[in-house]
């Protein structure tokens, strides 16, 4: 069977791109690697912008109906000031959402099959299939010992992760990237009941800590990736000893009971990859992955579905040829990915400068702004529109003349 578009990887870009096709009437293959329910090292956090998608495509709710509960509140502690307030609405959500991966990535990929997309799991892509020039279908496997089975299809899409098979067997171009800069980790803990998100900004560390499911609470912590080597040696007490620094969270994470093992990884590259080619293209984390200290993969990744599945089924479709879709599809795909991307960098340096402090300091005695402040954060607000001498100075300033007059 010919396919309009095979999509490799179908966790959360994967799955959510081939609903989407699917949904529009395309023949869609997904395959995966591996077996769902499966966990995988992961951010969590579904922003608000992401929530907004999952709602309209009716995923959300069964989120909620697993108990994952919503966080509408959150509070930011930069060490010298601490903020309280709420994202922005957006596409009427107005919280953050924190599901296992076995939750999130299951129900996606079931919404794809219920769209009618064909699903393959513990389907290994060995190669792509070629025609003059142009990729056009994959060989693979179901299982060991399986025979070896080739598809075709109009398009390829890779949704397969930051070491995506596909963007490496198409040679896609590096267009950005920088240096490994932190390391992360993060555990399910119970008995640590919170009232908001928590967010801690320091001096060498950032730390998160957000409801999940099943009563259970997911405690981040990223460190300079210099620490790793002194780390290895208790990566335990390492994520205490950080967790220490942050206000009274370590007393009350060591108060409570950790569910499952600690996840720590330093695979937290920096980079932005060319996003099409003849009979291909990349979505998610296999075009561009950030490190995750700004916890934006998942709403990247979604972000990218519905883009990406709109300029396909243009170009399939015949409302425009497929490759100017596509270089359409990645200028907008790099204009939303920009600011973030730099602000990300940014905030892996696990550093503070005097304007920071200076900007906390102003947010405090301006309540008003701190929804845009965490709407920054959480890429609801376009970063490059907030953090700016533009913006951050006149709030400075503000709280400056507030202090002379009082």
């Amino acid at each position: 069977m010919a396919y309009d578009v095979i999509v490799v990887g179908a966790r959360v870009a994967g799955a959510a791109t081939a609903m989407l096709l699917a949904r529009a009437g395309l023949r869609v293959l997904a395959v995966d690697r591996v077996a769902f329910p499966r966990d995988t090292v992961s951010s969590h956090q579904v922003q608000v912008p992401a929530v907004a998608r999952l709602a309209r495509w009716g995923v959300l709710d069964r989120l909620i109906a697993a108990g994952t509960p919503p966080a509408r509140d959150v509070r930011f502690d930069s060490g010298r000031v601490v903020l309280a307030g709420r994202y922005p609405p957006v596409g009427g959500a107005d919280a953050l959402y924190s599901p296992r991966r076995t939750l999130l990535d299951a129900a996606l990929l079931d919404a794809a099959r219920s769209a009618g997309a064909e699903v393959r799991e513990r389907f290994r892509v060995e190669e792509l299939v070629w025609r003059d020039g142009v990729v056009a279908g994959v060989r693979g496997r179901c299982g060991r010992g399986a025979g070896v089975v080739a598809e075709s299809a109009r398009l390829v899409i890779g949704a397969d992760g930051k070491h995506s098979f596909v963007a490496a067997a198409v040679g896609a171009r590096v267009r950005r990237s920088a240096p490994v800069r932190t390391f992360a980790g993060y555990g399910y803990w119970s008995g640590v009941p919170l009232a908001t998100g928590e967010l801690y900004h320091r001096a060498g560390r950032v730390a998160a800590a957000f409801p999940t499911g099943d009563g259970l609470t997911v405690v981040y912590l990223a460190s300079p990736l210099a620490e790793l080597g002194a780390a290895r040696h208790d990566l335990l007490a390492h994520h205490l000893a950080g967790l220490d620094h942050c206000g009274d969270l370590g007393a009350r994470v060591r108060a409570g009971v950790l569910a499952e093992r600690l996840r720590t990884t330093p695979d937290l590259p920096n980079v932005v990859r060319a996003g099409w080619g003849p009979g291909w293209a990349l979505a998610g984390d296999a075009g561009a992955v950030m490190d995750p200290v700004t916890a934006q993969g998942i709403a990247h990744a979604l972000a990218d579905a519905e883009s990406l599945a709109a300029a396909v089924v243009a170009g399939l479709g015949g409302a425009r040829p497929l490759d100017p879709a596509l270089a359409a599809w990645e200028r907008q795909r790099d204009h939303r990915l920009r600011p973030m991307f730099d602000l990300t960098l940014r905030l892996a340096e696990l550093r503070q400068r005097r304007i920071d402090h200076a900007l906390f300091a102003a947010l405090a005695q301006q309540p008003a702004e701190v929804g845009r402040f965490l709407g920054a954060l959480a890429g609801i607000v376009p970063a490059d529109r907030y953090f700016t001498p533009r913006v951050v100075l006149p709030l400075i300033g503000a709280a400056a003349l507030r202090r002379l007059r009082a």
